[in-house]
Order: C-alpha cells, then structure tokens, then sequence
C-alpha cells in the first residue's frame, strides 16, 4: 500500500548535482511519493544550486544552504560545518538524508545529530562509485581497472561514522570491459546511479526499507543487497 504522506528528503551535495537533478524528475514527474525539503552544498559554485533554482522556478519550494565560509571569509572547519547543517536539518526535519556525489567525511557528532523530532535516528544513505566492500574511498574506476576486475558497480549504503562501511542497501553491477579506460568506465557507471538511488529512495517512501532502533529492516523480508544487474 503506498504511503500517502510524501516522503521528506534532504539532500547534501558538492559539485554537479546530476543524482540530485534525477529525484527533482522523479518528485515532478509524481514517480516517487516524496518531497525534497532541502539542499546543502558545501560548495557555492556547485552547479547542483542551479538545478535548484530551476527546479524553483516550477515551484518545486526547495529550501537551500551553502555551507563554506563564515561571515568573515573563513572555510568552515569540519566541525563548524556539521554544526550548521545540522541547524539547518532540524529546521527541515526530513525524514531521510541522502548524500549524492558529496564529498566530505562527516563525523559522529553529524551522523548521530540528525534526529526526528521524536528523537530518533534519521537514515542517511550515500551512493558509492563501487561495489562495497570493495574499493572503499575515491578513484574506483581506475583502480577496479588496474586490479583486472571482472565486475563493477554502485552501491548504496547506510551512513555510518566508519567511511564507506555502513550496510549496503542495493547494488548496480556491470561487467567490466578490459578495454574501457576510467573515464569511460565512470560514465557508465554515472548512468547506474541514476537507477539505483531512486529505487532505493523508492524503498524508503514506500517504508519497505526502514531504520528501527538503529538497525535496517524491510517489511518484505527482502534479501539485501538488492543487486541491479546492468
């Protein structure tokens, strides 16, 4: 049974914002019972912004923060950061955060922060450029290249205080093409992502995937990871 009430979404990013761009379709187009409430960048020149204004534009109502400098030029520290952005979440209290293509390590004291109004864990989730736990960090496709790998992927997991180790909801896997180079090999991977994150959004909104006592469950009873084969 779909869940009447819009699933509220808080998405925190860094540069172009192209998995943000396929949930705005996606909550336009009435394909996802959700609504994005917010947007944090950690990056003023983040084209992700102008995505936001655009979608505005349509009235979509998406609430926006830039979190980079303070008010005398200064780049946040880490800590000064999460502290704003979390203000800025209880202010929105969304229902789940998603981190798409953002591109800092964030803390317990953010992690652990972000809470309901009833008090409890709001689930975070990331998308990841590789088939965790494998190749955990940055510059996955060139390293899956090097290692001969057959399989290659994204992967969306839970956010934990440990990087890249939170359990991994779903999975998109494609055969590796020894003759791809990395760059041609994180473009098609760049096009799984936009498949992967608003199915397991999707999951999320129809509260088929939940976090309960800060541990994932699925009223389904579903095998996880889900895999995508691509």
């Amino acid at each position: 049974m779909t869940n009447p009430t819009p699933l509220k979404i808080a998405v925190l990013v860094s540069g172009s914002g192209s998995n943000l761009q396929v949930l705005i379709d996606k909550q336009l187009q009435q394909l996802l019972n959700i609504q994005i409430v917010g947007v944090i960048s950690n990056k003023a020149d983040a084209y992700a912004l102008e995505r936001i204004r655009l979608a505005n534009e349509q009235q979509v109502n998406i609430a926006t923060a830039v979190i980079e400098r303070d008010d005398n030029g200064k780049k946040y520290t880490r800590v000064g950061f999460e502290q704003q952005a979390l203000q800025e979440l209880r202010a929105w209290q969304p229902d789940l955060v998603v981190l798409a293509g953002f591109m800092r390590i964030l803390t317990p004291l953010f992690i652990d922060g972000v809470t309901s109004s009833t008090g409890l864990n709001v689930p975070m989730i990331n998308l990841h450029p590789s088939l965790l736990p494998n190749y955990k960090g940055l510059d996955t496709h060139t390293r899956v290249l090097q290692s001969g790998e057959r399989y290659h992927g994204c992967s969306v997991h839970l956010v934990t205080s440990e990087l890249d180790a939170g359990e991994v909801i779903a999975q998109a896997v494609t055969c590796v093409n020894a003759a791809e180079n990395a760059s041609q090999l994180q473009q098609r991977v760049h096009a799984m992502e936009h498949q992967l994150l608003p199915m397991v959004v999707g999951l999320f909104a129809e509260r088929i995937v939940w976090l309960n006592n800060n541990q994932l469950t699925n009223r389904l009873g579903l095998n996880l990871p889900i895999k995508l084969w691509l």
